[in-house]
């Protein structure tokens, strides 16, 4: 187990949520397990309470802790993404009954937000040349989905 993980707050949608993140990232990615409420915990007793899940490796914690909190931008879930085409295909995914933000930003069907970004825009932004870094900059901040190629071009 890791010393540390996320625990993720849901409304009654922390299986279902997790089991669609393991879809969406497959690989190293699994529920490992699910424990359901008894008397006097939140929600019905023997409904889902938490979900273990895994996701590329990492360690979470779902919780269906009821109506009183909600995600908001405050916290992400940042992706480096291999390529344009993992890119594109994560964007698909998890904007799917979501919502599209800016600069690589989204919100996912149950409001959890996510960067997904090229693994080339660090190395674009750090560039020596600030005149080049500044222009991939403000590219990037007209953009909803990154786009490598155009991020390049500036």
């Amino acid at each position: 187990m890791q010393k540390i993980r996320p625990c993720l707050w849901f409304d009654g949608q922390a299986q279902e949520a997790a089991e669609f993140y393991v879809s969406v990232f497959g690989g190293d990615s699994r529920v490992v397990d699910i424990s359901r409420s008894s008397d006097g915990a939140p929600g019905e007793t023997g409904s889902v309470l938490t979900v273990d899940f895994v996701l590329a490796g990492q360690e979470y914690l779902g919780l269906n802790g009821g109506p009183h909190f909600h995600f908001s931008e405050a916290i992400s879930l940042s992706v480096d993404c291999a390529d344009q085409e993992e890119v594109d295909t994560l964007w698909a995914k998890l904007t799917d009954g979501g919502e599209e933000s800016m600069c690589g930003w989204l919100k996912d069907r149950y409001g959890l937000s996510w960067q997904i970004v090229p693994r080339a825009l660090p190395e674009l932004l750090g560039d020596p040349d600030r005149a080049k870094a500044d222009r991939v900059m403000k590219a990037m901040m007209g953009m909803r989905k990154l786009d490598v190629q155009a991020l390049r071009d500036a």
